[in-house]
């Protein structure tokens, strides 16, 4: 059977080759309007894109005959993959590509702030000298805080402890023995940010690190601090930038990442910073990387298309299993109990029991990954999926121990997880109770009932009058809207546990006001919105 394929981007000419061994057509189309692509599309069983070509839902739609996406890139923000899931369309990524080529990149930016290297050119190009006022500062001996010790990271770490540098990173998912074996010390994000000469990010933009630097926690700085952003625009206030610097909270900043790209004409104005260096996100923009995921992906959609492999896929086991409509809700079911789990366990925690009681136990394997994916996708930059969530797993040195039983108690289908001795809430397990409606039901012997859904402050107190009317007392002080409550409780007067749904994400600052209330204690944020 013959296949052909469609080069939407312009990727590397190795693809064509590469496909062109296999004995599949490629056909090199760049830059087609959005009529041209759709009217173009039903011909082909694969498409290749990089970044340019939105893959929406209504080109899945059009594209009668598709089997196969592939991103030449890490990047899936421009394929529609629940829509090419539910259409039994392949998707595809290659995530190892870029990873030594965003970390010399970041090096690169390191080393250009540091030294003031794109002004003094600038100067120099115009007819000026001024070597006086470009003096800049040695990276030798100082300390770089990363944020995100997966593999790019990683390759930074290595990287500038050959130039002397010695290197501190908060990960709360890392482990400690992952650290030490890269002569890394694991703390505290605000301890990083007080001791770090130079700081960079490697890490996805989520609720938890956006905005992690800016004036509001500007104190939390040591000052003169150098930022650089090769990860993903946001995580840093981009706005706060020009004042953090003008102040003297920071040296300068270095961007490869906008909130928007192209940057909107509000964030060209910020750029202007003379302490501000900029690039047009060119984190994976070398002739190697972008030959080598040009192959990577020519090989992964053959073997694809051929049925040998299905490595790289986003969405291979979501499409084995669309059809099957028994595990689809215990799948949702345990990657939101993940996602919880996660949240509740200790920072660098590296072990889990995962545990299957009743007919959901056939579907334990998968399950683990779904849970997996729920646990990783908090910390880990990449795309997390069911193909890849153990390998993942295994590379933040993850210990997981899977039980299965058929044995039921109250309720007919459970998974539970356990957190280890060290966790303030070391047991939790969850059902299905209908469609869409996923419950946590029991957390440390605690019966509650609890949906996994929205944004929940969780905590135990002392179980007297007064204190559910306390909590609610503070949040109402502060404008926020209880949307449901829990309770579990063993015998009157001893500990209870609460959880409390609000209609919105909170701030560190709301929480402050329930933590500091009396008989309060063991408080945890879970966001699942």
């Amino acid at each position: 059977m013959s296949f052909k394929i469609l080069l939407a981007d312009n990727v590397d000419p190795v693809c064509e080759e590469v496909f062109a061994e296999r004995g599949i057509e490629a056909v090199r189309k760049n830059n087609l309007s959005k009529k041209e692509l759709f009217e173009e599309i039903p011909a082909y069983d694969g498409l290749v894109v990089r970044s340019s070509t939105t893959v929406s839902e209504e080109l899945i739609k059009a594209a009668q005959n598709l089997k196969v996406i592939g991103r030449a890139g890490v990047g899936v923000d421009n394929i529609d993959i629940p829509s090419a899931t539910a259409s039994g369309v392949l998707v595809m990524n290659t995530p190892d590509g870029n990873t030594i080529s965003t970390a010399e990149h970041t090096c690169g930016m390191i080393l250009a702030l540091a030294r003031n290297i794109p002004q003094s050119v600038e100067k120099v190009k115009g007819g000026g000298w001024d070597r006086k006022k470009y003096m800049g500062t040695e990276v030798h001996n100082k300390t770089l805080g990363i944020v995100g010790l997966g593999k790019i990271g990683a390759e930074v770490a290595k990287r500038m402890q050959r130039f002397g540098m010695t290197v501190k990173a908060y990960d709360p998912f890392a482990s400690v023995e992952k650290a030490e074996s890269l002569g890394v010390e694991l703390m505290e994000l605000d301890e990083l940010l007080g001791i770090s000469d130079f700081l960079t990010v490697h890490t996805p933009l989520t609720e938890k690190t956006k905005g992690i630097i800016s004036m509001e926690k500007a104190d939390k700085l040591k000052q003169g601090i150098y930022l650089v952003n090769c990860a993903r625009g946001g995580i840093y206030k981009e706005e706060d930038l020009p004042r953090l610097i003008d102040e003297g909270y920071v040296a300068g900043a270095a961007l490869d990442v906008y909130s928007s790209e192209p940057p909107s004409e509000e964030m060209y104005e910020i750029l202007k910073h003379p302490n501000i260096i900029c690039t047009p996100h060119l984190g994976a923009s070398t002739e190697e990387a972008q030959e080598k995921v040009a192959e990577q992906i020519a090989h992964q959609m053959a073997d694809a298309l051929e049925q040998k492999s299905f490595k790289g896929s986003l969405n291979g086991k979501s499409i084995s299993l669309i059809t099957n409509k028994e595990v689809q809700p215990y799948l949702q079911l345990a990657e939101r109990l993940g996602s919880v789990a996660i949240q509740l366990a200790p920072e660098h925690a590296n072990e889990f029991s995962f545990e299957y009681t009743g007919t959901c136990a056939k579907f334990a394997d998968v399950l683990t990954d779904s849970i997996l994916k729920g646990i990783l996708s908090q910390h880990v930059s990449e795309a997390v999926n069911l193909i890849n969530a153990r390998h993942y797993a295994e590379e933040r040195g993850l210990n997981i121990r899977e039980t299965t039983t058929s044995q039921t108690k109250t309720y007919h289908d459970l998974i539970t997880i356990k957190l280890g001795d060290e966790a303030e809430y070391q047991k939790v397990s969850a059902t299905v109770f209908g469609e869409n409606d996923y419950r946590i039901v029991e957390i440390d012997g605690y019966g509650i009932e609890l949906r996994l859904e929205g944004d929940i402050i969780m905590y135990q107190n002392v179980d007297k009058p007064g204190m559910l009317a306390g909590v609610s007392g503070a949040l109402a002080q502060q404008d926020i809207n209880i949307a449901s409550l829990s309770l579990g409780r063993t015998k009157k007067g001893e500990n209870a546990i609460t959880a409390v749904s609000v209609d919105k994400n909170l701030s560190n600052e709301e929480l402050k006001a329930i933590i500091e209330l009396d008989g309060v204690h063991n408080l945890k944020y879970i966001s699942l919105s």
